[in-house]
């Protein structure tokens, strides 16, 4: 799905997983600084051996930490996609799906949030494309909405796209699972804020 790493379709095997969910859970605990490739072996209960058949390095880790969000996101987004649903039915379960995802995986995004300025300039190209591929498709089915008279035109298409899911990019900062919402919750309120404002003008009688 995306250069530099396999999808993350690929990354299903426990060894795998464990080392990847330890990598979470520290980082989130102690900072990626703060914790040795050591401390993730023991965690994960592999060898450091297993560690390194599966990832270059530390820094490996933090990029497959995003890398696996994005890509089940991605597939998501091109499974609606898809789907051929009318403009506010696919708007509203990308928003969902996306909002939903997020939440489910807070950790990673809060971890990736907070450490991303750690990577190098191609594990940084890298993401910034990821995230560059979500956003061209979201723009463009809001586009096409817009072409089509579903959607209002007020807004540029560019500037749904940044509102909509640059609210998303916030909630490491503000997401809480035990909050007052759920994640549904608050995904189903979104989305329909967002296609109230896209909503066309009835003409005048």
């Amino acid at each position: 799905m995306v250069a530099g790493g396999r999808s993350a379709e690929v990354r299903r095997s426990p060894v795998e997983r464990r080392i990847l969910d330890a990598a979470v859970r520290l980082f989130a605990e102690r900072g990626f600084a703060g914790t040795s490739v050591q401390e993730v072996v023991a965690a994960a209960e592999v060898t450091k051996g297993a560690l390194y058949h599966y990832f270059d390095s530390k820094d490996d880790l933090l990029y497959e930490i995003y890398h696996s969000l994005i890509g089940r996101q991605l597939a998501d987004l091109d499974r609606i996609l898809a789907a051929g649903e009318p403009p506010a039915a696919t708007v509203r379960a990308v928003i969902t799906s996306l909002i939903e995802s997020t939440a489910v995986h807070i950790d990673e995004a809060k971890v990736f949030t907070r450490e991303m300025y750690r990577l190098d300039h191609d594990r940084m190209h890298a993401v910034r494309a990821d995230r560059r591929r979500y956003h061209v498709r979201f723009r463009a089915l809001i586009e096409q909405g817009q072409r089509d008279g579903a959607f209002a035109a007020d807004a540029s298409a560019d500037t749904v796209t940044i509102v909509a899911l640059g609210m998303v990019n916030q909630m490491p900062y503000w997401y809480r699972a035990d909050g007052p919402k759920t994640a549904a919750e608050l995904a189903a309120e979104v989305a329909a804020f967002v296609l109230a404002a896209l909503r066309p003008a009835e003409p005048p009688r």
